[in-house]
């Protein structure tokens, strides 16, 4: 992975009015937090910000935050709003990260290929969109993939089953189904599939934080720039 270069202004002033002030000069409020860092509110180009989602690795890109040319962070953009109506960027919060410490993030999980199953009148359901990886920053994948061809009907795929990256780990149990095909009587119901995927989002969610992590601003706090 490549790391994205983003560039930022410390800002001291916050609320609708100063957060309007520096959209007209191309700019929207952001805020950069972590274990090692104390929060600091920014302002950055929201075009930095686009080009980082709308690349290979989205939000997972790994970013080299510059604050006026003096300091420098690693961190991943860990949440951004948009205007509901315009879809405009309004704000985005980055997380401090260390490049030897593991973190945790989501990455796209892709089916590739025709399966057999499929072509005997079967239908293929895919539980997980996303799949929940632990790793070192320069080890997250841009998706993680597996080829259905020589899945029939009435087989399904695990965790235990998939192929990963070198140094990723999934944080859902070996005998997660991630995937399967059924026959168009035995398919089943969206309801099923949904209680199989939240069931493995709370295996994952009791798993502890990987390191460098940080912390997010408190609940009740007011979000700079807001």
């Amino acid at each position: 992975m490549e790391f994205v270069k983003v560039a930022a202004a410390r800002r001291d002033e916050y609320g609708k009015g100063p957060a309007r002030r520096l959209r007209r000069q191309e700019k929207i409020p952001a805020v950069a937090y972590g274990k090692e860092l104390e929060s600091v509110s920014l302002a950055v180009s929201p075009k930095d910000i686009l080009d980082v989602l709308h690349g290979e690795f989205g939000r997972n890109t790994v970013i080299e935050l510059d604050v006026e040319g003096a300091n420098k962070s690693t961190v991943l953009l860990s949440e951004f709003q948009y205007h509901p109506v315009t879809r405009e960027l309004l704000h985005a919060d980055f997380r401090q990260i260390r490049m030897d410490r593991t973190v945790q993030v989501e990455v796209p999980f892709e089916l590739t290929g025709r399966s057999r199953g499929v072509v005997a009148g079967g239908i293929l359901r895919q539980v997980f969109r996303k799949l929940p990886i632990s790793c070192l920053p320069a080890q997250i994948p841009a998706r993680i993939e597996y080829d259905v061809t020589e899945l029939d009907v009435d087989q399904h795929v695990s965790i235990g089953a998939l192929t990963l990256p070198e140094g990723v780990r999934v944080s859902l149990p070996e005998s997660q189904t991630v995937a399967g095909v059924a026959s168009v009587t035995e398919a089943p119901s969206t309801e099923e599939e949904e209680k199989a995927a939240e069931e493995g989002a709370e295996a994952a969610a009791g798993e502890q934080p990987a390191e460098g992590g940080g912390e997010r601003p408190r609940a009740g706090e007011q979000k700079p720039g807001t």
